[in-house]
C-alpha cells in the first residue's frame, strides 16, 4: 500500500499505470495546488543500490533537459524508504491508442506528430540522454494536438555507469534498432530509427516488422529490408516515404545524422506540400513523366473583323488514259529482265567471291578438278571437376580447389552445429565439371554467435522473456514464492548476466509468485499427520478441524475413518475457498481441514 502523501506535499490520488520498474500515480502538488504524475518504483526494487543509483541519476538528468516536446521533471525525492520522481501530468491519449483507434493517418498529421517527436529527441539528445525506448505508448498526444514524450525509465545519459549500457536489456522489441538488437550499445540513431517505426505504424497502421515470437522480430530488424510503407498505403508521396525509408536504414550512418536533420525533413516536406496547395488549391499536378500541356494563348476579344480564310487551291488532275501504250510496254520488259539478272547474280555465288563469306569453310581444289571443304581445327577448352568441400577445414578447401586449377572464393557465417573454420556449404556441387580456373564460392563456418546475456533480475517477467528473446536465447521459466520480490518479477537468473554465450543457448529465469506458502501434502492423510505436517509449516495456521458424517460427505464409504478429505482457507467475512495440495497461497493463511468421522 502506498503512502497518501509524500514529504508532506504530493498528495496521491489514483493509479494511473503500472510499468516493468515502476508504478505511476496521479497526485497532487499541495504547495502548489497543480496536478503531478508521481512514479514510484516497485518494493522489491527499493533495496537494490544499483536500481536507485540509477533511478535517481537518469531522473536528475531527464530534469535538466525542458523541451515543449518533453514530459518535465519537478522533483526527485525519498520520504522513508520510498523513492519517488515527481513529473508534469499530461492530459491526453496516448499514440498508441490514436494508432489502433485511426490509423492510418492523414499524412500533414503525421508529419506534425513525427516532427515534433524528433525535436524532443533532439533536445534529450543534446543533453547527453538517449531515451532508448521510444514507441507510441510513450508518446502522449493532447486534444490540441501537441506532442510530448514521456517514460525516460530506460533512458541512457552519457555519465550512466548502469549495467544496461551493453545488451539488449532494455526496450522493446517491435521499434528496436538493428545494433541494439544485435547487443551493441544504443546511440541517437538509436532512437532514429524507432521514430521510423513509429512513422511508418502512423502512415500504414501496422508494423514494418512481425513475428511469432520477439526473436523472430528482432531477426528481422537485423536482416531484412522494410516493406515500402506505400505498399500499404499508395497515398503515401515518394518523397515522404524515402524520409522514412532512410531514418530504417540498418546502418546507423546511413541515416538522418541528428533528429533535428530529421525534423528538419519532415517540416521541409510540410511545408512544400502547404505551398503547393496555397499556390494551386484543388489542382492535381501533372502525372510525373507526363509533360505538362503547354498553355492556351490568350483569345482576341477586341472588334477587330476576323480574317477570312483563303480557299483552298484545288488539285491539277492529269489527263485520263484510254490505253497502256508502247511506253508501258518497255517498261514493264526492262523490270523482268533486271530482276532474273539478280536471281542469276545470287544464285552463282559471284557475291560470295566478291565479298567473302565468313560462315564457310574455305574450299581445296583436288587434281580431278573436285573440291572439297577444308573443316576449322576445334577450340581445346581445359576442364575439371569440382571436389567436395563441406566437411572439409577451409585450410584444405583451398588448397583442394587450387591443386585442381579452381579459384576459392569463401564467405562465413555463424553455425551452432558445425565447429569454427569448418565448410557448411558450396555453391557447385561436388562431381560437376567446369572449366579451369572457374571460381568456386563455399560458406565456412564461424562457430556460433557468442551474445552477451541481459541482466534482467528484477524486471517483469514479460519484459524479461521478450530482452532474452530478441538477443536470441531460449527462455525457461521457474516459478517459486519470494518474500522480497514482488509476484511476477525475475527473482534470479542462470546464467548470470554479462556471460558470453552461444545465441540459441537456454537462460533460466526464476520468477516470483509473491510471498506465498506451498500447501502440503495433507489431504489423503489421516488427520494426526495432517496436523503435524501443518504445525511445521511456517506462514500456514490450522484453524478448524471439520468432521463430516455420512449425511454431510459425498461417498463416506471410500474414505477411511479421521482421513482428511479437503481443505480450505479463510478469507474476509470468514468465507473458505477450497485449496489443494501444491496450491500456492498466501502466507500467514488459516487453514480448515475436512475430516471424515469415525462411526
Amino acid at each position: 500500500m502506498q503512502p497518501q502523501l509524500l514529504d508532506g506535499r504530493y498528495q496521491i490520488e489514483r493509479l494511473l499505470g503500472d510499468g516493468g520498474m515502476a508504478r505511476v500515480y496521479l497526485g497532487r502538488d499541495l504547495r502548489l495546488n497543480r496536478p503531478v504524475a508521481i512514479k514510484i518504483p516497485h518494493p522489491h526494487l527499493m533495496t537494490d543500490p544499483d536500481f536507485l543509483a540509477r533511478f535517481r541519476h537518469e531522473a536528475h538528468a531527464a530534469a535538466m533537459v525542458s523541451h515543449p516536446n518533453l514530459v518535465d521533471v519537478y522533483d526527485v525525492g525519498q520520504d522513508g524508504d520510498q523513492h519517488y520522481i515527481v513529473m508534469e501530468y499530461v492530459a491526453g491519449s496516448t499514440l498508441k491508442q490514436l494508432i489502433n483507434r485511426e490509423a492510418p493517418f492523414a499524412i500533414p498529421r503525421a508529419v506534425r506528430i513525427g516532427e515534433q517527436i524528433a525535436r524532443g529527441l533532439h533536445a534529450a539528445h543534446r543533453a547527453g540522454l538517449i531515451h532508448r525506448d521510444i514507441k507510441p505508448q510513450n508518446i502522449i498526444v493532447t486534444d490540441d494536438g501537441q506532442v510530448r514524450i514521456t517514460d525516460f525509465g530506460v533512458a541512457k545519459s552519457h555519465l550512466s555507469t548502469a549495467m544496461t549500457e551493453t545488451g539488449i536489456t532494455l526496450g522493446t522489441v517491435d521499434y528496436i534498432a538493428p545494433e541494439q538488437a544485435q547487443g551493441r550499445p544504443a546511440t541517437p540513431q538509436s532512437d532514429i530509427y524507432a521514430l521510423g517505426v513509429v512513422l511508418y505504424e502512423m502512415l500504414t497502421g501496422r508494423l514494418p516488422f512481425t513475428g511469432d515470437t520477439p526473436v523472430a522480430v528482432a531477426m528481422k530488424h537485423i536482416s531484412e529490408p522494410p516493406p515500402p510503407p506505400r505498399r500499404y498505403n499508395p497515398h503515401i508521396p515518394a518523397a515522404l516515404e524515402a524520409i522514412i525509408l532512410r531514418a530504417l536504414a540498418k546502418d546507423p550512418a546511413l541515416r538522418q545524422r541528428s533528429a533535428l536533420e530529421l525534423a528538419e525533413e519532415l517540416r521541409s516536406y510540410e511545408q512544400l506540400v502547404t505551398q503547393a496547395t496555397v499556390v494551386n488549391p484543388g489542382v492535381e499536378p501533372p502525372a510525373q513523366g507526363r509533360p505538362a500541356a503547354p498553355p492556351r494563348p490568350a483569345q482576341v476579344t477586341a472588334s477587330r473583323p476576323a480574317a477570312i480564310p483563303s480557299p483552298r487551291p484545288t488539285t491539277a488532275r492529269a489527263p485520263r488514259q484510254e490505253g497502256l501504250g508502247c511506253g508501258v510496254f518497255l517498261v514493264g520488259m526492262l523490270t523482268l529482265a533486271g530482276v532474273l539478272a539478280v536471281v542469276f547474280v545470287v544464285s552463282s555465288g559471284m557475291l560470295n567471291n566478291l565479298f567473302g563469306n565468313p560462315s564457310r569453310p574455305p574450299t581445296t581444289q583436288l587434281p580431278n578438278g573436285q573440291s572439297t571443304e577444308v573443316a576449322p581445327s576445334p577450340t581445346v577448352v581445359a576442364t575439371v571437376t569440382v571436389p567436395e568441400l563441406v566437411g572439409r577445414s577451409d585450410g584444405e578447401a583451398r588448397s583442394l580447389l587450387q591443386q585442381n586449377k579452381l579459384v576459392p572464393m569463401p564467405s562465413s557465417e555463424h553455425n551452432r552445429t558445425v565447429p569454427q573454420g569448418i565448410v557448411i556449404t558450396q555453391a557447385i556441387p561436388p562431381g560437376t565439371i567446369v572449366e579451369e580456373n572457374s571460381p568456386v564460392s563455399y560458406t565456412v563456418s564461424l562457430g556460433p554467435l557468442l551474445v552477451e546475456v541481459p541482466n534482467v533480475t528484477g524486471t517483469r517477467q514479460d519484459i524479461a522473456r521478450n530482452q532474452l528473446a530478441a538477443a536470441g536465447l531460449v527462455v525457461n521459466v521457474v516459478e517459486e514464492p519470494s518474500q522480497r520480490v514482488d509476484e511476477g518479477f525475475v527473482i534470479r537468473q542462470s546464467p548470470s548476466a554479462t556471460l558470453r554465450i552461444p545465441q540459441g543457448d537456454t537462460v533460466t529465469i526464476y520468477v516470483s509468485l509473491g510471498d506465498v506458502v506451498r500447501f502440503p501434502e495433507v489431504i489423503g492423510r489421516s488427520r494426526a499427520e495432517a496436523e503435524a505436517i501443518l504445525a511445521n509449516t511456517p506462514g500456514l495456521t490450522l484453524v478448524f478441524v471439520d468432521v463430516q458424517g455420512r449425511d454431510r460427505l459425498p461417498n463416506f464409504d471410500r474414505y477411511a475413518p479421521n482421513e482428511v478429505v479437503s481443505a480450505a482457507r479463510v478469507v474476509g467475512n470468514n468465507e473458505v475457498i477450497g485449496i489443494n495440495n501444491g496450491d500456492y497461497i498466501p502466507r500467514g493463511s488459516s487453514i480448515v481441514l475436512g475430516v471424515r468421522a469415525e462411526e
